[in-house]
């Protein structure tokens, strides 16, 4: 589900530490650094200051940090070096995503909020521009991650999720109709299930979408977001988001929208630890979320802590700066993109 309209094993393929293969030439336009062996202990001491990490971790980021990483241009094959350093933290409230991407491209007037929203309008004119078998695909992955067939899935996930809209104007007549069911002996999660899957507005298709990632949590949204988890046993838990803090966690629909809307590649970074079973060497990987439009500026990353290899990544996104470089030779990098 990297691209809008593709399946994510063609759009975002997984890239491996790997070592380089052809030299670089520069990018017109970019404003270069110099890296010098004199940097390696700032550069150690950024990473160490980074919570959460394990030691195979820390050592291949530092790597990365102190010999950069080669991007080309796909269109005219010129190609920069970035060394990548961390940003800093960002809260973990749903708008991550989009908190780390301002960061990450140095945005200071456009917020967190403003990129939500221009990501939604980006997905909502692309959706308006395809058709039939596209658009099937399209809906199918959004009702796939949203509103999954619980029959299946269950090799795969010990919990699965299912994600409904509620007006935040019908939450006092969706208590009322829950406080009904369970005054006639049903049990409340039970009553809260079999309201909001009736009354709410489930997550399966492009406008639905588009409504849900529209919420970032503030008390201006039009939305509320209902959250169902079920085993394989059936309902496990009922979180109704009382307070309507809850926002919608951009996921890789949005990467691309994001990534089209400003004509560059994105590149997420995920450090995977010990509980990933990968060896040392293959513990970083970046994935590559690429605009359904021509690409005019060099990429920007975002780092994810791995909690486990199983494709997906962690739940938070945060933001890394990157240096561009001359300097350094192509068999001195640490990876070619």
């Amino acid at each position: 589900m990297g691209k809008l309209i593709c399946d994510s094993t063609a759009s975002s393929p997984v890239i491996p530490w790997r070592d380089p293969t052809s030299a670089p030439s520069s990018l017109d336009g970019i404003e270069a650094v110099n890296i010098s062996d004199h940097t390696t202990t700032a550069i150690d001491l950024t990473w160490d200051r980074v919570p959460g990490l394990e030691e195979q971790q820390r050592r291949h980021l530092q790597r990365l940090q102190a010999k950069g990483v080669l991007w080309k241009h796909s269109g005219d094959q010129n190609s920069v070096v970035f060394r990548l350093s961390h940003g800093g933290d960002v809260e973990a409230d749903g708008n991550c995503l989009f908190t780390a991407s301002q960061k990450a491209m140095g945005l200071t007037a456009i917020d967190a909020r403003d990129l939500r929203r221009r990501t939604v309008k980006r997905f909502l004119e692309d959706l308006g521009c395809v058709s039939g078998v596209e658009r099937e695909g399209i809906e199918e992955a959004i009702k796939h991650m949203y509103c999954p067939d619980l029959k299946s899935g269950w090799g795969i996930h010990v919990v699965q999720e299912v994600k409904l809209l509620a007006k935040k104007v019908d939450r006092e007549p969706l208590d009322s109709a829950i406080n009904e069911l369970v005054n006639l002996g049903m049990q409340r999660e039970l009553a809260a299930e079999s309201i909001y899957k009736e009354r709410c507005i489930a997550v399966e298709d492009g406008p639905s979408w588009a409504n849900y990632m529209s919420i970032s949590g503030s008390p201006d949204d039009e939305y509320d977001i209902i959250t169902l988890q079920y085993t394989e046993e059936g309902l496990l838990t009922v979180d109704e988001n009382r307070e309507g803090h809850a926002a919608a966690f951009g996921d890789d629909i949005a990467i691309e929208c994001l990534a089209t809307e400003f004509k560059r590649e994105i590149y997420v970074v995920q450090a995977h630890g010990s509980d990933a079973m990968v060896d040392e060497e293959n513990c970083v990987f970046f994935l590559p979320h690429r605009p359904r439009s021509q690409i005019c500026d060099p990429p920007f990353f975002l780092f994810m802590k791995g909690t486990g290899w199983c494709g997906a990544g962690a739940d938070h996104y945060e933001p890394l700066i990157a240096h561009p470089s001359y300097g350094i030779s192509q068999e001195k990098v640490a990876l070619v993109l």
